[in-house]
C-alpha cells in the first residue's frame, strides 16, 4: 500500500491509501502473465549473452510502462538472476515513489560525474533486485543519455548483473527511448487496452523501424480476466482480482524542461562564476 495525496470537489486534501500492483502485490493471473513475458524475453535474445538488456516504454503516457518494467525486473529476480532495474526517464521519475526509495542520486547523477554507482544503487522487494532511479532531473536528458558516459556506465553495469531491465519514456513524446534503443538487445512496448489508439501505435512502431531498434513485441495493460478455465477456480477460491493490471496514471505526462533539479543549477552557478 502507498499513501496518496487527493482533493475531493470541495478543494479539500485527503490522505488515501492504494494498493499497489507490484511485486508480490501481483494477482494471480497477473503474476503468471509477467511469468510468460519473462519467457518470451528469454527466448528472443541470443544464450550467449552475458548480460541481456531490455528496454520497457510505450506509445502514449499513462499506459503502465513503470510499473511493466518494476514487474518485470521482479520476475527475472525470482528466478534466481541478479537484476538492475534502471530508470532512464529523467523527465517524470516515478520508480522511487512507487518503491519508496530514495529519489537520488540516481542515473543523472552517476552520468553527470556527481556520484558513483554504488551510492546510486539501492535494493528493494528482493534480495537479487537492484535499483537506479533517475536521480535529480536534468536540463538535458536526452544528451545525458546519447553521451559516452552512458555508455561506459552500461559496460560496467553489464560486468554486474545478468539482466539490465530499462525504464524508458513514452516514444512518440520525447526520443530519449529512441536513443537508449540502440543500447539495449531488445524493446518491449507496453500498450494499455482501452486507451491506445492505433495512429499512436503505428506511430511508435514505425519510429523504431526508422532507428533500426529490436522491437521484441507488445505487452498488453489493463486487460480484463474473463475467469474461463484453468484459473476460474483459483480465483474464486484466492478471489484474485479482475483486472490484471489496472495501472493507469491519467493524462497530463507534463515532458518538459520547466523543472530543473537545484543541484544541477548549483553546479552550472558554480561553472559560470568560474
Amino acid at each position: 500500500m502507498i499513501t496518496i495525496k487527493k482533493k475531493d470537489k470541495n478543494g479539500n486534501t485527503k490522505t488515501i491509501e492504494v494498493r499497489q500492483t507490484i511485486g508480490k502485490n501481483l494477482s494471480f493471473s497477473a503474476s503468471e502473465a509477467y511469468k510468460l513475458l519473462r519467457t518470451n524475453i528469454l527466448f528472443s535474445i541470443a544464450s550467449d549473452k552475458k548480460c541481456k538488456t531490455v528496454g520497457i516504454t510505450s506509445a502514449l503516457a499513462g499506459e503502465g510502462k513503470s510499473t511493466t518494467a518494476i514487474n518485470l525486473a521482479y520476475t527475472m529476480a525470482e528466478a534466481n538472476k541478479k537484476v538492475l532495474l534502471l530508470e532512464c526517464d529523467m523527465r517524470r521519475p516515478s520508480i522511487a515513489k512507487k518503491l519508496e526509495l530514495r529519489g537520488t542520486p540516481g542515473l543523472s547523477n552517476v552520468l553527470a560525474g556527481l556520484s558513483t554507482l554504488e551510492e546510486a544503487t539501492q535494493s528493494a522487494l528482493l534480495n537479487d533486485l537492484y535499483i537506479i532511479t533517475a536521480g535529480d532531473i536534468p536540463p538535458n536528458p536526452s544528451e545525458l543519455l546519447d553521451s559516452e558516459a552512458m555508455k561506459h556506465t552500461l559496460e560496467q553495469l553489464k560486468e554486474i548483473y545478468d539482466f539490465i531491465i530499462f525504464d524508458l519514456p513514452p516514444v512518440t513524446l520525447v526520443s530519449d527511448a529512441l536513443i537508449v534503443s540502440k543500447l539495449v538487445d531488445g524493446i518491449g512496448l507496453v500498450v494499455r487496452q482501452n486507451y491506445n489508439s492505433r495512429q499512436a501505435l503505428s506511430d511508435a512502431v514505425n519510429l523504431f523501424k526508422f532507428t533500426e531498434g529490436k522491437l521484441l513485441g507488445f505487452i498488453v495493460t489493463g486487460s480484463i480476466s474473463t475467469k474461463k478455465g484453468y484459473y476460474k477456480k483459483y480465483s474464486k477460491k484466492y478471489n484474485y482480482y479482475r483486472k490484471s493490471y489496472g495501472y493507469g496514471y491519467g493524462y497530463g505526462y507534463g515532458y518538459g524542461q520547466k523543472k530543473v533539479s537545484s543541484i544541477f543549477n548549483k553546479e552550472t552557478d558554480k561553472k559560470t562564476e568560474k
